[in-house]
């Protein structure tokens, strides 16, 4: 196994020295805090007792329940992300599986995946496996957490560059779009 370097600038002069890295970092721990840090938030925002019950909620396919822990667990995601990767500009939570009529009945925000519109220059082939990394972990410790079958995915992750947004190409149109407009939830 080869030794992992961190570079670090020295105080006294203009020059960058390199430090052995204690360790990886523990992606599925903090994967297991976030949704557990989820729960809690959609607990105190639904008023409910505990995040068990949130769990259950959840198993049930309570629309209310799903889209609090979406938007924490996109809001943690997004953060960590842009903590991880410089290239990240701004990142925006985005539910376009639900149909106006879904939004009217209050239906939204039932199903797996959290779409997220990860808007970063330039897009790189590192900022890929931090997403997948990161999904992989979400999707163990979220079905550690309610129980039942394995999911396959949490995130659902587009990456966006100038050029797409500017030029309203693809998934980048929505960051200028009138009716389906996603909540940013993270900017640099």
């Amino acid at each position: 196994m080869s030794e992992v370097f961190v570079v670090t600038e020295a105080r006294r002069m203009d020059t960058k020295v390199a430090e052995p890295l204690v360790g990886p970092p523990d992606v599925a721990g903090t994967a297991k805090v976030i949704l557990t840090q989820a729960m809690e938030y959609c607990a105190q925002k639904m008023r409910l007792g505990s995040w068990q019950i949130v769990i259950n909620r959840l198993m049930e396919g309570d629309g209310r329940a799903c889209e609090y822990c979406h938007y924490s667990v996109a809001k943690q995601v997004a953060e960590t992300l842009g903590t991880l990767d410089d290239n990240i500009k701004a990142i925006y939570i985005h539910d376009y599986d639900a149909t106006p009529e879904d939004l009217c009945f209050g239906e939204a925000g039932r199903a797996l995946p959290i779409h997220l519109l990860v808007w970063a220059q330039p897009k790189t082939a590192a900022l890929k496996v931090l997403v997948e990394t990161w999904d992989r972990a979400l999707a163990q410790g979220y079905a550690e957490m309610i129980g039942g079958r394995q999911f396959e995915s949490v995130l659902d992750v587009q990456v966006l560059d100038d050029a797409d947004v500017e030029n309203r190409i693809g998934h980048g149109a929505l960051l200028s779009s009138l009716h389906h407009r996603p909540l940013q939830v993270w900017k640099r």
